[in-house]
């Protein structure tokens, strides 16, 4: 009895995956005509919130659900633990809740309204650090939670996993090759987590070794991009690959704020701040060059933004 009841479980979860992967990934590619133009050059962005899980982190979020089942270092009732600011809690959390996961998230306490209320409802256990130490401080306390009570919680780690950037290596890369008919020259994202960057830059570069990849940084440690990392005054994250961008831009957050009302008036997409900047980046680019296809990443849309669309639109 006790046998048909784990292998009843097994298959149940199996099932589960199975589902859930289904909807991970696969989202569209748009291709801005009129924020931009430039004859030669064509500038696309994957439209990252099509997907369970509600934005780019779907996919490492999967992954990493997927490698410590297969691992067997998630089972047993244990938790999900990870630190985050909001885009992959909110995955860890959608997925956790389809998959029978619970989920533990060290966030900051600044995090947004709309984030607080998600994960609240998705039945998420919140550990609130401080306001003034950003992730890196939610960091510190998931690896004290960790240490404290090491049989309840599967530590995720994303800014640690492989599995992180691999997700893009193996999905994101993939698509945006395809899609783009193997035609695309640049691509250009922003650092947090820096998964997005390193797995689908590996994964073009694998393709194609001319692509060339641009890194794009806030211009200061006081920035409004959430998701977003100052490298040089933050936390490194340990998948993090120094030597693989082609080139670095900084991005001013104000100008990621006109951005998103430039986007929603000439292309009728309303978007969060760090996927505006993600395409201010590469138009910068695009201006620079005479011609080539370039890709970004919409990393997700502007339903968790109330309070910021507000002041952007007010």
């Amino acid at each position: 009895m006790i046998s048909t009841t784990i292998e009843t479980v097994n298959t149940g979860l199996k099932e589960r995956i199975s589902k859930v992967e289904r909807l991970v990934g696969k989202t569209p590619l748009y291709e801005f005509t009129n924020v931009f133009h430039k004859p030669g050059v064509r500038v696309f962005a994957k439209l990252e919130w099509q997907q369970f899980g509600g934005s780019v982190k779907s996919r490492p979020a999967f992954s990493i659900f997927k490698h410590g089942i297969r691992t067997k270092k998630l089972k047993g009732g244990k938790h999900l633990l990870d630190a985050t600011s909001g885009n992959t809690g909110i995955a860890y959390a959608t997925i956790g809740a389809a998959l029978g996961i619970p989920v533990t998230l060290c966030l900051p306490e600044n995090a947004s309204t709309e984030r607080k209320q998600i994960l609240q409802a998705l039945g998420v256990e919140v550990i609130y650090t401080s306001r003034f130490e950003s992730t890196d401080g939610s960091q510190r306390r998931a690896r004290e939670v960790f240490r404290e009570n090491p049989e309840k919680y599967f530590y995720a780690n994303q800014y640690g996993n492989v599995n992180n950037w691999k997700a893009h290596f193996e999905t994101t890369a993939v698509e945006i090759w395809q899609q783009t008919h193997h035609k695309i020259t640049h691509f250009v994202a922003g650092l947090g987590t820096t998964g997005t960057f390193v797995g689908t830059s590996r994964g073009l570069k694998k393709f194609n070794p001319k692509i060339q990849v641009t890194a794009l940084q806030p211009n200061n440690p006081m920035h409004g991009l959430e998701g977003w990392k100052h490298l040089e005054t933050a936390i490194v994250p340990k998948i993090y690959d120094r030597g693989l961008a082609d080139r670095f831009l900084e991005i001013d957050t104000p100008e990621s704020y006109e951005m998103v009302k430039r986007i929603a008036q000439k292309e009728g997409l309303l978007v969060s701040p760090s996927s505006a900047a993600n395409l201010l980046g590469a138009i910068k680019l695009a201006e620079e060059i005479e011609e080539g296809v370039i890709v970004t990443t919409f990393a997700d849309n502007a339903e968790k933004y109330s309070e910021t669309m507000k002041e952007i639109f007010c």
